[in-house]
């Protein structure tokens, strides 16, 4: 079993592996690409919490799963609408993208 601290620095760099992403990325699947990588960054934070802290537990592999399961959710809606946004715009920059402007 690895050491808590390496599994943490880990996560904590993913996690801003995708939060650069996401503020520097102009192109939206990049954007959801990146999302998805902060959220796989939590779930390895899950479950080397949940093997430190109670290693004959799966608290922390199911909360991961839902963090999953929320995650593929999240990207089918957002690419549905990213989808809808480039037909309409023929654009995926978010920087572009202005629809829900008043």
């Amino acid at each position: 079993m690895i050491p808590l601290q390496h599994a943490l620095i880990f996560g904590a760099l993913l996690f801003s592996l995708g939060l650069y992403g996401m503020l520097a990325r102009r192109h939206a699947v990049m954007v959801l690409m990146a999302i998805e990588l902060m959220l796989n960054a939590v779930n390895v934070n899950l479950v080397a919490f949940s093997a430190y802290v109670a290693p004959g537990a799966f608290v922390g592999q199911i909360f991961a799963i839902f963090v999953i399961t929320i995650a593929a959710a999240e990207i089918g809606l957002a690419l549905a609408i990213v989808l809808r946004v480039y037909r309409n715009k023929a654009t995926a920059n978010v920087d572009e993208i202005d629809l829900l402007k008043w």
